[in-house]
């Protein structure tokens, strides 16, 4: 099967398509007024000037957004069919009342790159509106308020948007990974010169480490598709679910794992997408996405790009929601969808196969899940080799310590002087403990940003913070390896210490206790 044609029948590399004006509208760029992008709206930005987003060459206007959020389909861009185009999410630039308020339609913006300031492209405004929030939230991500995109919507996002057009300046300039961030115009080249273009290409997108049993499923669903048919290993490296582990430590393990396939038939492309983890509607986003850059074939599976399940243990979408949005949509998609089918591990055998082919009840298997894969590399317990590859797993280790190697951070109420005793003591008892960490102290006055503190327990320190701040450490540094202690009731088993009138040496106590059963010592 040849390359697709991207989605819209046109691939729009703004960068490409603007070059002759380049150096007018750098020129131009230095008169008009302009917006630092967001993380995330760099994200979207970059893969709309590489073509990414075909056919978007712009943030939505008001009339697209709305089509998109109720309909799924751009009102601007009609398909073969004459109805709107697909295009599952609202891609948006906003902004606060205030940046609205300064613009109007007509205007021309400066999009800069929020890490070292550089023109990016300029925006034409079309339109300046107020979204309804609660509808974009019900509609495109199904209203939990604890899913993570509905919360960024309504905690982070502006309140306005800015729609237009794009005339592209620059791509967003990357210092790790060069080699491997491929746009669609040079991965496209690439299937041609490869000889691959005439063959069947299967992309597998992946947030998470790889491991064997990821290597067997997607060299699987290449010969499901054809006996010459190439795998396009392509993992998000923008913004993923927080907690996740971060882009580094995947992409040295996507290397080790694409060592693993027999010579020719996988290779790796980064995607800088900021992920919403919209479940179904992400899955047909991600298809679009993977038609621009080339591939014929997506791997779809349970549960794709869901974002689990919310705190009273309900899932935010059903299973297999993602295959049946993408069947409906079938005839109007220049990808094919390849449903994932689990393999799992047959230790008397010493194989992986499709646990659909597979009698549970006759065949012994084996597998490890996330959870419990979390938990060997914080106990240090053995990581066995069938379920992935020793590189892999040293690799993981490097960034997944075990608890003995860990920081961790004890936040302490000062609103009493009696926290301030506490600090002291409690450092001057955990220094004379063996090991190589380092117990600190930092003031509130000493903190200008929280996420220093999550760097140091990062690298191992202990850290003793007396602050009334105590919401925002534990979340950029995670439950797991942080400590309260206040003047409220605690519960020591979560990590939560009363302060109270009790004498110091019982709470240190407590505390070291506590550090000791959670295997820090």
């Amino acid at each position: 099967m040849p390359i697709p044609t991207p989605h819209g029948g046109q691939l729009n590399d703004l960068i490409i398509r603007d070059a002759h004006i380049k150096q007018n509208l750098l020129q131009e760029s230095a008169t008009l007024p302009s917006i630092t992008l967001t993380a995330r709206q760099l994200c979207d930005l970059e893969l709309i000037l590489n073509g990414g987003f075909s056919p978007l060459a712009g943030f939505l206007n008001e009339d697209d957004y709305t089509s998109v959020v109720n309909d799924l389909r751009l009102s601007s861009v009609k398909g073969a069919n004459g109805k709107g185009l697909l295009w599952p999410i609202p891609i948006t630039l906003d902004v606060n009342e205030q940046t609205a308020s300064s613009y109007a339609n007509g205007s021309r913006i400066v999009l800069r790159d929020l890490r070292d300031e550089t023109p990016l492209a300029i925006l034409t405004v079309e339109s300046i509106y107020k979204p309804n929030k609660a509808v974009e939230a019900e509609k495109v991500f199904r209203g939990d308020p604890e899913h993570p995109a509905v919360k960024y919507l309504i905690e982070t996002a502006g309140d306005y948007y800015i729609g237009g057009s794009l005339q592209g300046i620059n791509y967003p300039r990357h210092y790790d990974y060069v080699e491997s961030r491929k746009t669609p115009t040079e991965l496209r080249a690439e299937f041609e010169q490869s000889g691959w273009s005439q063959q069947n290409i299967v992309a597998f997108q992946t947030r998470n480490p790889m491991h064997r049993a990821h290597r067997e499923l997607t060299i699987r669903a290449a010969q499901d598709i054809g006996d010459s048919a190439h795998i396009l290993i392509h993992p998000v490296v923008g913004l993923t679910k927080p907690g996740d582990i971060d882009h580094h430590t995947r992409v040295k393990v996507y290397r080790e794992i694409l060592k693993k396939f027999p010579e020719g038939v996988a290779t790796m492309s980064l995607l800088p997408l900021a992920m919403r983890m919209g479940g179904d509607r992400e899955a047909l986003w991600h298809a679009l996405i993977r038609t621009n850059y080339g591939v014929d074939h997506f791997i779809v599976g349970r549960d794709h790009a869901g974002p689990g399940k919310n705190s009273a243990g309900v899932d935010f979408y059903g299973p297999y929601d993602a295959q049946e949005l993408l069947a409906k949509y079938d005839d109007e998609l220049n990808i094919k969808i390849v449903p994932f089918r689990m393999v799992t591990y047959l230790p008397e055998e010493d194989r992986y196969a499709p646990i659909d082919t597979i009698d549970t009840t006759k065949v012994k298997t084996a597998n490890i899940s996330g959870t419990e894969l979390r938990n060997r590399l914080r106990t240090g317990d053995e990581i066995p080799a069938w379920f992935s590859y020793p590189e892999v797993v040293k690799i993981l280790r490097a960034t997944n310590p075990p608890r003995s190697r860990q920081g961790f951070a004890i936040v302490i109420d000062n609103s009493q002087k009696l926290g301030e005793y506490l600090t002291h003591a409690l450092q001057a008892t955990l220094n004379q403990f063996p090991g190589d960490r380092r117990i600190t102290t930092i003031n509130d006055s000493q903190i200008n940003d929280v996420n220093i503190i999550g760097e140091l327990v990062k690298a191992g320190s202990g850290v003793i913070i007396p602050t009334g701040n105590a919401k925002s450490i534990v979340d950029v540094v995670g439950n797991g390896n942080s400590l309260v202690v206040n003047y409220g009731n605690g519960d020591a088993k979560q990590g939560e210490f009363n302060l109270g009138q009790q004498d110091l040496v019982v709470v240190i106590d407590e505390i070291v206790n506590y550090l000791k059963q959670q295997g820090f010592y």
